[in-house]
């Protein structure tokens, strides 16, 4: 279970404001850019300012408006004719750029470590690749969990708002990072199978199409 399986009701609610976009000339690129951008100046800020605490509030503050932006540039390139072959890199590369750039923050926040959160951060770009990969082998873009970009979200965003409060660090905090990365490794296998075996049903799906066809018209003739 992740909650991307919430996107379709989201998507509904932030439609009317895609629609009034478009009719302004807004593209899907264009929101890509400014959600990626923004991230990056969010994370890379809190980061060089992490003494004062209070700024982590940003990162709460920013994943759902920043889950809004991803929303609406999906609307835009799909239900008004938007996209581009420039847009699929925009999106998956975006992606990545983003998660890094806010995540990074937390390498400077003890009991987490530099290596510990350049270990998320790393499986994270590796489960969205495998994510991605699964349209080359024929199948579909690949969202399985159990550690998402959304849940991903989630977590930071609720970790951003411990530290922004200024909330003590517990003991278990040590082990959050180490649970994201092994949760990430199953994300990463559940989303390879997945693409595998929708690839594989897919092929036997055509061949038996085939088959059916070649039948039919050898029993025709």
């Amino acid at each position: 279970m992740t909650l991307y399986a919430f996107k379709p009701a989201f998507v509904r609610w932030v439609r009317p404001t895609a629609g009034r976009l478009a009719r302004l000339g807004v593209t899907a690129n264009e929101v890509t850019v400014a959600s990626t951008g923004l991230s990056l100046a969010i994370g890379f800020g809190v980061a060089a300012n992490a003494d004062t605490r209070e700024l982590f509030l940003l990162i709460p503050v920013w994943f759902p408006l920043r889950m809004v932006l991803n929303a609406i540039d999906g609307l835009l390139a799909r239900e008004f004719y938007q996209r581009t072959p420039l847009g699929a890199y925009l999106n998956e590369l975006g992606d990545v750029v983003s998660d890094a750039a806010l995540y990074l923050p937390f390498a400077l926040v003890k009991p987490f470590s530099a290596l510990s959160v350049g270990t998320v951060i790393f499986f994270a770009l590796l489960a969205e690749f495998v994510g991605a990969l699964g349209a080359t082998v024929g199948g579909e873009r690949r969202y399985d969990g159990p550690m998402g970009k959304s849940d991903r979200a989630l977590v930071f965003g609720a970790l951003g708002l411990w530290v922004g409060v200024g909330l003590p660090a517990s003991v278990w905090m040590s082990w959050l990072m180490p649970a994201l990365a092994l949760l990430l490794v199953r994300t990463i296998v559940n989303r390879a199978r997945a693409g595998i075996r929708f690839a594989r049903t897919l092929r036997t799906d055509v061949h038996a199409h085939e088959s059916w066809t070649r039948n039919s018209h050898e029993n025709g003739a």
